[in-house]
């Protein structure tokens, strides 16, 4: 059906495009496979899968969609790939062991965790230079930014806090302790809420960036599953704020939770070691890697259904979707 729409648009122009399926490209990072996995979103297909630097973690893509974005960890270096040829153009200065990033939403800077210096490295991805270094916890992992730009929130696994940092001046506003092994932080569109998972805690607080107090703190209980295996990661939230989707690790399961509530809704079943998340810019798929199985699976966001899985290559970790 998807084929038949874009013949027909052919005919009907611009129109038609407003009213059609948009086919959209999905970038997978692949930590144990040393490559990227790239997906059509269109036929849920694998295009092509192409060599990287060593341990691929982190992975974005510039507003343009024409820059990819991955941390390359074992190489101490972020490397900026052409996703027309998806060749290395250049190499950015990290600092030691890049492991999560976020570009700033003018697209520059990229703000990247820095695990082994408990660091992170502001980098003007232009000009491929450090504009600051901020001082964090111990293993600093999650980033977030708000949708203004004024503030990033790096987790610190070891020091289990959430740092807010003033992108203004790359000063640490304020830290709030979280639970145990922080692992992500994710903002809502209206900047409402920062939401923060942590892994060991088993749990995602809720934050309010203006007073830094937690709102919420969500548990999950899912039946027949250890609790030690309920780890969660990666968190997803939609545009409009009513749905926020967690990767709850080796509990091989998508969390749904209901945005103003707070309450979880549902589990989605995925693949083994589900770790992080991206919806297509129309929210239309969310991807969900899955680490031990060596997967993707394809979550239909209205229906909350799992449509689909594809194989990908070893370990996937990062995902990130075009953004056209």
């Amino acid at each position: 059906m998807p084929h038949l729409i874009k013949a027909a648009c052919l005919g009907l122009g611009a129109a038609c495009l407003a009213s059609g399926a948009q086919a959209y490209t999905v970038y997978v990072s692949n930590e144990k496979g040393n490559s990227i996995t790239v997906i059509d979103s269109d036929s849920q297909t694998v295009k092509q899968t192409v060599p990287t630097g060593r341990r691929p973690r982190g992975i974005t893509i510039s507003h343009d969609g024409k820059s990819l974005y991955l941390c390359a960890s074992d190489e101490d270096g972020v490397e900026v790939i052409d996703t027309a040829t998806m060749k290395v153009t250049r190499t950015l200065q990290s600092g030691p062991d890049p492991e999560l990033f976020i570009l700033h939403p003018s697209g520059n800077p990229l703000y990247i965790a820095n695990e082994d210096d408990a660091l992170v490295t502001v980098v003007d991805v232009q000009q491929n230079k450090v504009l600051a270094t901020v001082p964090v916890g111990v293993e600093p992992e999650g980033m977030g930014i708000s949708p203004d730009g004024k503030m990033l929130v790096n987790t610190s696994e070891t020091t289990n806090m959430a740092h807010f940092i003033d992108t203004t001046n790359f000063q640490v506003i304020d830290s709030v302790l979280v639970d145990s092994r922080p692992r992500f932080a994710e903002f809502n569109k209206d900047n409402s809420k920062v939401w923060v998972s942590s892994e060991v805690g088993g749990t995602v607080n809720v934050i309010d960036p203006a007073t830094r107090k937690i709102l919420k703190r969500i548990e999950f209980a899912i039946p027949g599953v250890t609790a030690e295996t309920i780890q969660p990661v990666g968190v997803r939230v939609t545009k409009d704020g009513k749905t926020a989707f967690v990767a709850l690790g080796p509990a091989n399961r998508v969390a749904v939770i209901n945005g103003e509530t707070f309450e979880v809704e549902k589990y989605l079943l995925v693949g083994q070691r589900v770790w992080q998340l991206a919806f297509t810019p129309d929210e239309k798929y969310l991807y969900a890697t899955n680490g031990n199985s060596n997967d993707v699976s394809v979550i239909d966001v209205a229906s909350q259904k799992v449509i689909k899985t594809i194989p990908v290559g070893e370990a996937p970790w990062g995902v990130v979707v075009s953004p056209n």
